[in-house]
């Protein structure tokens, strides 16, 4: 899977990223307004806006007044508290660590763009 989010400072935005997650660049690609992280399952592609626009013929709608993205990454990681304590320190917090009917431990946050990541972990 590749996914690719629409934000204002690629180099903020990848720091954050491999910050809470260890994900390494994809060192192929690099082009200065557009960086691939290698995830586990896929990648993670950072995009600025202007050249997302560009690309797309689209202007990725930018939140504001709190408002976040409508779709958004959900990542399952080893350590979900470990994550979590990660996440709090460089994004905001949205729903909290719950169980989830899914079988989940799951908890969202918005980063800085607010582009929407969830971080879950099989419940024990």
């Amino acid at each position: 899977m590749h996914v690719i989010f629409a934000v204002n400072d690629v180099t903020r935005s990848a720091a954050f990223y491999q910050d809470v997650f260890g994900w390494p660049r994809n060192e192929r690609i690099d082009y200065g307004e557009y960086i691939e992280l290698c995830a586990p399952d896929g990648t993670l592609g950072l995009c600025e806006r202007a050249t997302y626009e560009r690309l797309t013929g689209a202007s990725p709608v930018a939140p504001e007044n709190g408002d976040v993205s409508p779709a958004y990454l959900y990542v399952r990681v080893p350590d979900v508290r470990a994550a979590i304590a990660k996440l709090d320190e460089a994004a905001r917090p949205l729903a909290p660590l719950a169980s989830r009917s899914w079988g989940e431990e799951a908890a969202w946050f918005a980063d800085a763009d607010g582009n929407v990541v969830a971080v879950a972990q099989t419940s024990s």
